[in-house]
């Protein structure tokens, strides 16, 4: 999981074969190191078609997802666990690297109370569990930490270090993302500096999820931490193009984030590549 990358909902969130084609060969005329693909209807997947896609373009792949309501970890464990099996098996089959995200929840989960000892212990569970069957297929496992609105499980660096030390495998690491920072961090340095041991992924998302560069993100705060600590993982723009009305819902987006493609693609990923080489990151 080096270099730098780009989350595949730039061309499509549906990872049918023809989103698939669409996405892989733009990333590869762009020259992405890897793509991560946004695993939200894993069963519909064609597995040996995107396998194909990836080796025929020579690129890289990391799977994420959230998980769907049914198979909610915090309070159905066995559902949370038999789903990430099933995801697992098919990010390992197309070659994928790991399976990341916020693979610990739903994407807007919210009571309306901090997380009981019960809901952290079921997801503490889930992921020794598929920790483990990770390993067993040669996959890292990567757990990102989103803002209030939408979790109020994993919130900031800190939390997702504490439950990793929790669950005690070595194929798990923390999986920042410069958007949810943004909100949540006491200064986004200090979330790289809590999270440093384990930080081997990084969303590069604008603070409207947006044109990198366009927004109120610190960009050079974020890429000197980064370079402060050594950073050798990987790289992704996430910016939003395309969104499906239940991500949408989850992700509170109503409105477009961006002109085009081609705004971001043209003006943020060489705004974010000329800050990760200024900071020797690349």
């Amino acid at each position: 999981m080096e270099g730098f990358g780009v989350h595949t909902s730039m061309w499509t969130m549906s990872w049918d074969r023809a989103g698939a084609e669409r996405a892989v060969s733009a990333a590869a005329h762009h020259k992405m190191d890897f793509i991560e693909i946004a695993l939200l209807n894993p069963g519909g997947v064609d597995v040996p078609h995107t396998r194909a896609l990836l080796e025929r373009h020579g690129l890289r792949a990391v799977c994420s997802l959230g998980l769907p309501e049914h198979a909610r970890a915090s309070v159905r464990p066995d559902a949370a666990i038999d789903f990430l099996r099933l995801v697992l098996d098919k990010t390992a089959e197309m070659g994928a690297e790991a399976l990341s995200g916020v693979i610990y929840g739903v994407i807007g989960e919210r009571t309306g109370l901090p997380p009981t000892q019960g809901e952290l212990d079921n997801v503490v569970r889930v992921m020794d569990v598929s920790a483990k069957h990770a390993k067993s297929l040669g996959l890292q496992l990567g757990i990102e930490p989103v803002n209030r609105y939408e979790s109020h499980l994993l919130n900031t660096g800190w939390q997702a270090v504490d439950m990793i030390r929790r669950i005690g495998a070595d194929n798990i690491f923390v999986h920042l993302d410069t958007y949810h920072m943004n909100i949540e961090e006491k200064g986004i340095a200090r979330g790289v500096l809590d999270a440093r041991e384990h930080l081997k992924y990084i969303h590069l998302s604008e603070s409207d999820r947006g044109t990198p560069g366009a927004g109120n993100c610190g960009w050079d705060e974020v890429f000197a931490a980064l370079a402060a600590i050594g950073f050798k993982g990987g790289l992704a723009m996430e910016s939003f193009i395309n969104m499906p009305p239940e991500l949408a819902h989850g992700l509170s987006v109503w409105r477009p984030v961006a002109e085009s493609e081609a705004e971001v693609m043209d003006n943020g990923l060489p705004f974010l590549r000329n800050k990760a080489r200024q900071y020797g990151l690349i």
